[in-house]
């Protein structure tokens, strides 16, 4: 474990960064208090807003995907100290996560407008969206997903129980609670525009995809129980109890 001053504050610098843009993110996806939102005002044309918006979206869903292969995280290692190669991975994403709030250009029209009750309803899941999101980030252990643990910041895990499956806690209500809590928050709006709507499907369909190579990987590292593990819990979607009733 690290204990270096440097490490310790760059880590802490990158988690204060992606707090700090998570709740930017809200803000943004919220349309309100932060100056530019997901559908705010037009800026540019329709042609040239997407085209930007895209570009945007792939440079995330590039530097999330290429930073995460073994290849890069080996190419890494022999430049950057051990302990900070998540801290690294965690500040690119935080450049890249502004860099799409910064420089997003809404565009067209609106899709659906709730009222009354249905805003309520909304804005309730959206929170419960975000809430499980974070919640999900502390089950999966929040100081090594942050890269704080590594850096130094909490003593390292014993590694005898992470070889085991974990289908605890959330785990046991959907298999991915992090990706459940994330497409429910980027969806749950009652106004949602157009350039919303291509934020929500672009990142929804990476977070399909994300998770078809995580439920690979899972299946080669843990086999059968994993297979049996997926046949009980559902991905991203948790079954409702059905309540049968009894006959005469």
């Amino acid at each position: 474990m690290s204990r270096r001053p440097a490490h310790l504050l760059l880590s802490a610098a990158a988690w204060l960064g992606f707090v700090a843009i998570t709740v930017w993110t809200m803000a943004f996806l919220a349309d309100m208090v932060v100056p530019r939102t997901v559908d705010g005002p037009d800026r540019t044309t329709t042609a040239r807003a997407v085209a930007i918006d895209l570009a945007l979206l792939l440079l995330f869903a590039v530097q999330h995907s290429v930073m995460a292969r073994r290849q890069v995280k080996s190419w890494l290692s022999r430049r950057i100290p051990t302990a900070l190669e998540r801290t690294f991975y965690v500040l690119a994403t935080d450049i890249c996560l502004a860099l799409l709030l910064v420089l997003w250009q809404p565009w067209g029209g609106q899709i659906w407008h709730a009222e009354g009750r249905v805003t309520v309803i909304a804005w309730s899941l959206f929170a419960a969206g975000w809430a499980l999101a974070i919640t999900a980030t502390f089950a999966i252990d929040h100081l090594e997903l942050m890269g704080l643990r590594q850096a130094g910041w909490a003593a390292a895990r014993d590694p005898g129980p992470t070889s085991a499956l974990y289908v605890g806690g959330l785990h046991a209500v959907v298999r991915h609670p992090l990706m459940t809590g994330l497409v429910l928050a980027f969806w749950a709006t009652p106004r949602m525009g157009a350039s919303h709507l291509l934020f929500a499907l672009a990142a929804t369909g990476y977070i399909a995809v994300g998770v078809m190579f995580e439920e690979r990987d899972l299946r080669n590292t843990f086999g059968a129980s994993y297979d049996d593990y997926a046949a009980r819990v559902p991905a991203l979607v948790p079954r409702l109890p059905i309540r049968r009733g009894s006959r005469a």
